[in-house]
């Protein structure tokens, strides 16, 4: 597998454009070697044609080594820019120097090395274009054998026109393209920087848990030995220490369903269920950490199947426990398949609504609770995104609509 580089591939994707630039100035060339021949059946330049052909390979052998082997370093684009320069002032030598219409050819290899160049190439680019049109006022060769030609001034006047517009053209189709192609690279570099910013953020809170996790252990053990010894000492507190163990495995639950979770991103690891299987998971574990939480599960389910984890359950009873803080007397979760590739989870309570600044799409950053610590909101939304789904808050006056929109099992590739 070949591996490059971010210069590496915007130089392959910006060969194509420069095959269409150079390919568009050899066919100015030669349309307008035929028209001065029709003009001037006595005038043809032979150096002008083989110039023409010269460039034409030129054009394809860059644009084979560019798309086969793209440069590593901008000094070589530069290079084959200095050349584009040379061939297209010698040209213009042979055809009538600073006289002739094309001259705003030479304007092209600048506004490309302006895209694909450091800003000291482009300024050498510059400084070479206008040497080369000095040089075309100082050694210009007649475009005609016979200048006082009746039909020279409209000739010259088409062909200014023609050669403004190829040129306008050009650069509104090829350095348009290339210049919304790295405003798309920018939004993706941007996208990329704010995306590691978050796991950044969350890699911290994990290994905030994890130390916190591990030195829960400690006390829980020496909970359950107290709450054994006070079970020995007071038999009459049996049924306040039946609660407090039940509470102390509970502790202990939680702290191994952590370090499996764990497990599990580390690894990779997701489960295909159908949506039917996880849903009934989600409701065992939302019955034993509300037991007197009033949700009511929409059925039927639909037939489809999702890649799903121990985080993932996680996520989804954070929005649950979020929806019963805000309606106590009633949540509702449901599912439904709006489209062939796509799973929608959706959580509806009647409570106030969230914040303006949270709705649309929530969880971007860690906000303020009264409740909680404020990061729940913030890790379901990082963890629904790792499994490649988003998250989407709708708030109304009947209340808060949360949907997790999730690919189904056989589109969930980690690659993507």
């Amino acid at each position: 597998m070949e591996w490059l580089t971010q210069s590496q591939t915007g130089f392959r994707q910006a060969s194509r454009y420069l095959l269409a630039m150079r390919v568009a100035i050899v066919t100015m060339q030669l349309v307008t070697l035929a028209v001065t021949q029709a003009v001037a059946p006595s005038f043809y330049s032979t150096q002008a044609l083989l110039l023409c052909l010269v460039y034409g390979v030129f054009a394809t052998l860059i644009w084979l080594w560019f798309r086969q082997r793209p440069p590593r370093h901008a000094l070589t684009v530069t290079a084959t820019l200095v050349v584009d320069l040379v061939l297209i002032g010698t040209w213009l030598l042979k055809t009538g120097g600073y006289t002739n219409p094309l001259t705003p050819a030479l304007l092209l290899p600048i506004a490309f090395g302006i895209l694909l160049v450091p800003l000291r190439h482009s300024i050498v680019l510059t400084g070479l274009t206008i040497t080369a049109y000095a040089g075309e006022i100082l050694w210009r060769s007649p475009v005609l054998p016979n200048e006082t030609n009746s039909h020279l001034p409209d000739l010259y006047l088409l062909g200014m026109w023609v050669a403004f517009s190829l040129t306008a053209g050009i650069l509104m189709l090829v350095v348009g393209s290339l210049a919304r192609q790295i405003r798309e690279q920018q939004a993706q570099l941007s996208e990329t920087r704010e995306s590691r910013l978050r796991d950044e953020q969350i890699i911290a809170l994990g290994l905030s848990s994890a130390t916190v996790a591990h030195r829960l252990g400690t006390p829980l053990n020496t909970m359950t030995l107290l709450v054994d010894e006070m079970r020995a000492e007071a038999p009459q507190l049996g049924d306040d220490l039946d609660m407090l163990e039940e509470q102390l495995q509970l502790c202990s639950g939680h702290l191994k369903q952590l370090s499996t979770a764990a497990m599990q991103v580390r690894t990779a690891q997701l489960e295909t269920l159908p949506v039917q299987d996880w849903l009934t998971r989600l409701r065992e574990s939302a019955t034993l950490l509300w037991p007197a939480g009033r949700i009511r599960w929409e059925q039927p389910y639909p037939e489809a199947r999702v890649a799903v984890d121990a985080t993932l359950d996680q996520a989804v009873l954070n929005l649950v426990a979020n929806a019963l803080t805000a309606s106590p007397e009633w949540v509702s979760i449901g599912a439904q398949v709006p489209g062939p590739d796509v799973v929608e989870i959706v959580v509806r309570d009647h409570g106030k609504g969230m914040d303006i600044s949270q709705q649309g799409t929530p969880g971007g950053d860690v906000v303020k609770s009264e409740r909680g610590l404020g990061v729940g909101l913030f890790l379901s939304n990082a963890t629904i995104q790792r499994l490649g789904g988003t998250l989407k808050a709708f708030t109304s006056d009947e209340g808060t609509t949360m949907i997790i929109e999730l690919p189904q099992a056989d589109k969930v590739s980690r690659g993507e």
